[in-house]
């Protein structure tokens, strides 16, 4: 019995591997017979996966959608992986849901595991802002309307908190700077629009009617945009260093370079907090003038005075 039932998951995971597998090819991994091939396969349907029989010269069978999750079967180095990428980058918006996926998989782990996954608990990532939480199934819907090609409609709250009314075509879902943004073609206003998914009431059904896509850099887009819109404090920075220098000190997510001579630049960035604004900006290495807006002003100023006092009593 033991003996059968490991046979069933080393089907079931080479089932798993690729799309489709001819019988023999299975008899061979597995050391039996076709005849024995077919009664396990028929044993996997009887537990409710969907082993669907291919026909024509390549026949043969491939595992299908099912309404419910089989298990899933990971090698030891791909079991590792997902652990260590829930570890230190939990999907943006969805901490918690990782958290529990993560903790999930740690107990079902063999014992030969355990030891190598703990170290992991020894790595650190950088920290970052808190990302606002989101519902899954908001942004399953929501790229269930981009693939599809579906008109959707919607309740918007602005970063001020006004509410408004959307009839937008849904062109992609973008994951920038810790939020996801719903790049769409806005039909009342006739141009194109980001939305962060955070301040998205679910569409109202029935969707449609269907449109034909359109062609449209969606990251690019957001990129523009996000420092503009998406942040609680938006600064313009006059950093005295070439742009290329300054481009090749941030990340993409953290703002846009744009030269004003050859010894100097203009860094436009954001952020929901003017703290992490200022770390980002000391964090450069070169020297800058700060004007706007007030609050990262009136904070830089008290982190001047701050250090100098640390420091005022040395030689």
């Amino acid at each position: 019995m033991l003996e059968t039932s490991a046979r069933l998951l080393h089907l079931l995971a080479l089932l798993q591997s690729r799309r489709d597998w001819q019988g023999s090819e299975l008899a061979d991994e597995l050391r039996i017979s076709p005849r024995t091939v077919r009664r396990d396969v028929d044993r996997l349907r009887e537990l409710g996966y969907p082993v669907n029989a291919t026909t024509g010269s390549f026949g043969g069978y491939r595992l299908g959608a099912g309404a419910e999750l089989p298990p899933l079967l990971l090698d030891d180095n791909e079991a590792v992986a997902v652990v260590a990428a829930l570890r230190t980058n939990a999907v943006t918006g969805l901490e918690e849901t990782s958290l529990r996926a993560l903790l999930k998989l740690e107990q079902v782990l063999p014992a030969r595991l355990r030891h190598r996954v703990s170290a992991l608990q020894h790595v650190e990532s950088v920290p970052r802002d808190q990302a606002p939480a989101l519902d899954p199934g908001l942004l399953s819907t929501l790229a269930a309307a981009c693939r599809d090609s579906d008109t959707i409609r919607f309740d918007y709250h602005s970063h001020d908190g006004t509410p408004t009314r959307r009839r937008v075509e849904p062109h992609r879902l973008v994951s920038w700077g810790r939020r996801w943004y719903l790049v769409a073609w806005d039909c009342d206003r006739a141009d194109w629009r980001s939305f962060r998914v955070d301040r998205i009431s679910p569409p109202t059904p029935p969707f449609g009617p269907r449109f034909t896509p359109r062609e449209f850099d969606a990251t690019t887009f957001v990129a523009a945009s996000a420092t503009s819109a998406a942040w609680r404090f938006q600064a313009r920075v006059l950093v005295h260093a070439p742009a290329h220098a300054v481009a090749a000190r941030i990340n993409a997510h953290t703002g846009t370079v744009e030269a004003v001579d050859e010894s100097t630049c203009v860094l436009v960035t954001g952020s929901d907090s003017v703290e992490t604004l200022a770390v980002w900006i000391g964090l450069l290495g070169f020297d800058f003038e700060v004007t706007s807006p007030p609050e990262l002003v009136a904070h830089v100023r008290s982190l001047a005075a701050r250090y100098a006092r640390a420091v005022q009593d040395s030689p």
